[in-house]
């Protein structure tokens, strides 16, 4: 786990009021004012044949490196202006691919020519746009090139501040995409545990309930689930008390470290993912390590349950019945919907315990997400239009989209089992909706509760400017950006 003080990246950011001497100088070119650093007049006249005879109109995210008698230097179009958030932080991706060739791995931005709130987005998505995972690989990639950002500015205390905020949030997106692209033998819940421990470091207090004391408590779902596998099951909950005596907001991960569908068993194609059918616990963990790191004026509390859905002599069989930490009842018809399990005991437990005056949950939950909306969308399920609307737009702020969708008692009315209170499969259709309704039946009393099913967002399998092919952290942002604009429930 990562904690901040040696992410994985290869970007060096460092903040300045001198100009350095080693480093490429970065030239911003508007698209209708021409270039706007202030520059020696034989360079500019270099700088104006090179972007002529290149057809350089100074886009945004078009760069052109020079190489002149005055040195190199990178020219970097910037359009009509960006904006702070998602338009400067793919800027600032592209940047960084730039920066992948020497001697343009070292390069010098005057922050002064861009307006303040820009700064600090522009960095974000260079840093973000660096993360890399190769944990594994017995010879390192040698197109890898670390990179330095100089930054300089005449207000470089003020810009440094600012950096330290953004800088943290990174650091919890980073922390969710390791333990994304960790491999199952190495990342079980034990292991995932431990990692999760390390970040009291950053001020959170982490507090991980072992299996016996979970069959104490009286979770049977989340246990059901875990009993096949050798490893045993575990729950962890990460504080955060930035605030005052409110009560806490509460964020719920699913954490399934490797799921083969139990007895239900998976097909072979494909089960290598599901490495990752804990995104849910990867999102909470890095966004509790990035609310710690900003120091948010928050109470926040975290809780992931961690299990292996393995099908060995032990495992929990299609037609058992469990009993919950709630003390409903639950028919298993198929071993495959596992993470609702997981999740019932967990939102049972933090509403118990924390008594939160909010709830939202991530989860890798159902493969039927991604039919309905693709891979471009979260799916949102919730019982309160004002949460729902939060996180909506939260996640549309930080380019981490939602789309809600209906609920009701037809889709619940289908969980209906003939010897328990329910069963934890419906039928063929409308399975992501009856999924989210089976989680509605273990909030009490009307909590405002919103369930995120991120089946498809927590792993891509193409790049973007700022997120890598593969583990994407999905939901950190999110979630911090939602804490950020808060405003009390009860």
């Amino acid at each position: 786990m990562q904690t901040g003080k040696n992410m994985p990246h290869h970007l060096d950011i460092h903040f300045s009021s001198e100009f350095s001497t080693t480093h490429v100088q970065l030239v911003l070119m508007h698209e209708n004012e021409g270039i706007i650093n202030k520059v020696d007049e034989g360079l500019m006249e270099t700088l104006l044949a090179a972007f002529n005879l290149a057809d350089f109109t100074g886009k945004t995210g078009e760069f052109l490196p020079v190489y002149s008698s005055y040195g190199p230097v990178l020219i970097a179009g910037i359009g009509k202006g960006m904006d702070a958030g998602l338009s400067a932080e793919t800027w600032g991706g592209r940047l960084f691919k730039q920066m992948q060739t020497v001697p343009f791995n070292k390069l010098q931005i005057d922050a002064d020519l861009l307006p303040a709130e820009i700064v600090p987005s522009v960095l974000c998505g260079a840093l973000s746009a660096s993360y890399y995972f190769d944990q594994y690989f017995t010879v390192k990639k040698p197109d890898k090139i670390a990179a330095e950002l100089h930054v300089t500015s005449a207000n470089k205390t003020k810009l440094s501040r600012s950096w330290s905020q953004s800088k943290a949030l990174v650091a919890g997106v980073f922390t969710a995409r390791d333990l994304l692209y960790e491999p199952a033998n190495v990342l079980y819940p034990k292991e995932f545990s431990r990692r999760c421990a390390e970040l009291e470091s950053v001020g959170l207090d982490v507090q991980i309930i072992p299996e016996k004391e979970l069959e104490t408590l009286g979770m049977g779902a989340l246990l059901g689930v875990g009993q096949g596998s050798r490893r045993d099951s575990a729950v962890v909950v990460m504080n955060w008390q930035g605030g005052n005596d409110e009560a806490p907001i509460a964020l719920v991960g699913k954490g399934v470290c490797f799921d083969t569908g139990g007895i239900s068993l998976k097909p072979a194609k494909g089960m290598e993912d599901m490495k990752w059918d804990m995104g849910g616990a990867a999102a909470v963990t890095g966004a509790m390590h990035a609310l710690a790191g900003r120091k948010v004026k928050r109470n926040v509390v975290g809780i992931i349950g961690l299990v292996e859905n393995m099908p060995d002599g032990n495992a929990q069989r299609p037609g058992d019945v469990v009993t919950s930490l709630s003390g409903q009842t639950i028919e298993v018809i198929n071993t495959d919907a596992e993470g609702r399990l997981v999740l019932a005991d967990v939102l049972t437990y933090v509403q118990d315990k924390f008594k939160p005056q909010a709830i939202v949950n991530l989860a890798t939950l159902t493969g039927a997400i991604i039919v309905s909306l693709g891979k471009e969308y979260a799916g949102l399920f919730s019982n309160n239009d004002v949460l729902a609307n939060a996180v909506t737009t939260a996640g549309g702020n930080v380019d981490e989209k939602c789309w809600r969708m209906p609920m009701g008692k037809a889709y619940d009315d289908m969980l209906k089992s003939h010897i328990a209170d329910m069963k934890n499969i419906a039928g063929p259709y409308g399975g992501a909706i009856t999924a989210a309704c089976f989680l509605r039946r273990f909030i009490k009393n009307d909590t405002p509760w919103v369930h995120l099913d991120i089946a498809g967002k927590a792993w891509s399998e193409k790049a973007k400017p700022t997120v890598p092919k593969g583990g994407t952290g999905f939901g950190v942002r999110l979630l911090s950006q939602m804490i950020d604009d808060w405003v009390d429930m009860k």
